[in-house]
């Protein structure tokens, strides 16, 4: 289930990946490998609860994300499993800047 959580959440526009945490000060992107270690899950007999640890582009509306991220998850799990989704989290660690502006400001701090 978390890594039906994991593949609705990375398909949502603003999502760069999935965080595995946050490792000295700085939040870790998994690859779409490690889908599922970006969510926590807790599933009861009818319902089902989740965590959702994201990493969102720059420049994105944080809330618009998470509500899309919450609805497509909700719609994946309830319509694969036919568990009630009761609760869905996300928690945004971290933020990733466009590739182009970082290796500008890389060249002018030379």
């Amino acid at each position: 289930m978390a890594i039906i959580a994991g593949l609705a959440a990375t398909e949502v526009p603003g999502v760069a990946g999935m965080s595995g945490g946050i490792a000295g000060g700085i939040a870790e992107m998994l690859g779409r490998k490690n889908l599922s270690k970006g969510v926590k899950v807790e599933v009861g007999e009818k319902e089902a609860a989740v965590d959702i640890y994201v990493i969102v582009e720059f420049g994105v509306r944080i809330p618009d994300v998470a509500l899309q991220i919450q609805e497509g998850v909700k719609q994946a799990i309830e319509g694969m499993t036919g568990l009630k989704v009761v609760e869905i989290n996300v928690h945004v660690q971290g933020v990733v800047f466009p590739q182009a502006e970082q290796q500008e400001e890389e060249q002018r701090v030379r």
